[in-house]
Formats: C-alpha cells, structure tokens, sequence
C-alpha cells in the first residue's frame, strides 16, 4: 500500500543507533521525521490511507512513540484518540494485558470507558519487532466486544516475523506498515 518513494525517503531520515538502549539492540531514531514537517504530513497522510480503508471508528496509539503516529492521524481523520499506556499510568478502571518482551514482560493498559461496543479500532505505533505489542491492545479491544480495525506501523522488523505472528493470531486483520525492513 506505501509507495516506494515514500519508503525510500524515510530510509533516509531514520537514524540507527546500534546497542541503545542495551547491547545487541538497534534503536531506530525517528527524532529526524519529527523535524521534518512536510515529510511527516507524507507519513501520516499515508497512514490515514489505510485506518480509512479498515473502516476505524477510532485511533489506538501505544505508549510512547505510538502517541506521536495516533494524535495526528486521528486529527487528520476526524476521529478519537485512545492512548494504550504503561501499567499504572492512567486513572479509573482500566483494562490491562501483559505481554512477553525479549527480556522480560510489560503490561499495557486502556481506560474501560475508551472502547465502546461496536467500535472500530486501528492501532498505531512506530516500530513493530515480534508484534507482542500490538497483539496486547487487540486482546484489550477483543475483550471489550469492540472490533479490531487493522495496525498501523512506521517500520517493520520483518525479520522478527511480527505481521505473520499478529496475522496468524487474527487472520483477516490488515496490517499496515510504511517501511519494511
């Protein structure tokens, strides 16, 4: 669904940064594209491509990077913007799932009033590894007898086979990302 173009560019824009935040991992900067106003208006207008084409009623973005993708997409769209956070993070009941991580597990969580019945969600982040993440919020939005619209990522690690582990999981889910890498 991306253009090449636009893949090609952003390739130009983030920055790796090997063994940060630990030794073994690549970070990727996205701080560049964030500088970068027309670009970035590229990014999220391609984005809002595919969240019109999974008929989302709402934005799910996942903390931390996740927000900077969601916010404006969900302006862009017209649409709310729901944030997944870290355990702990966010006021009143909440729905909660943990997950596996490479070195350990983590929990995300969603207020209970932010997934209404019948709702449509497309969720969002930067960069998609093993797609445990992303996996997470969709037990959440499963769990509220809300509907999974698709994902939404700004890179794909597709050697860590995260788009085949999230499409076995919930066949006919879309999966979006605007670079693969």
């Amino acid at each position: 669904m991306t253009s090449s173009h636009l893949a090609a560019e952003l390739l130009t824009i983030v920055r790796d940064f090997p063994d940060f935040p630990k030794p073994g991992i690549i970070f990727k900067d996205i701080s560049p594209l964030m500088r970068n106003p027309i670009f970035f208006q590229k990014v999220i207008a391609e984005m809002a491509l595919a969240a019109q084409k999974s008929n989302a009623t709402q934005i799910i973005g996942i903390e931390s990077r996740g927000f900077l993708f969601g916010v404006p997409l969900a302006l862009h769209l017209g649409l709310p913007f729901v944030t997944a956070r870290k355990k702990g993070k966010l006021p009143g009941p909440v729905l909660s799932e943990s997950y596996a991580l490479e070195y350990g597990s983590d929990s995300l969580e969603i207020q209970a009033d932010a997934l209404p019945a019948g709702s449509r969600s497309f969720v969002v982040d930067d960069v998609m590894a093993t797609g445990g993440t992303a996996a997470a919020i969709a037990n959440i939005v499963e769990r509220s007898h809300g509907d999974l619209a698709g994902f939404c990522f700004l890179i794909e690690l597709g050697f860590l086979n995260g788009r085949t582990n999230l499409l076995n999981s919930r066949p006919g889910c879309s999966v979006y990302s605007t670079v693969v890498l």
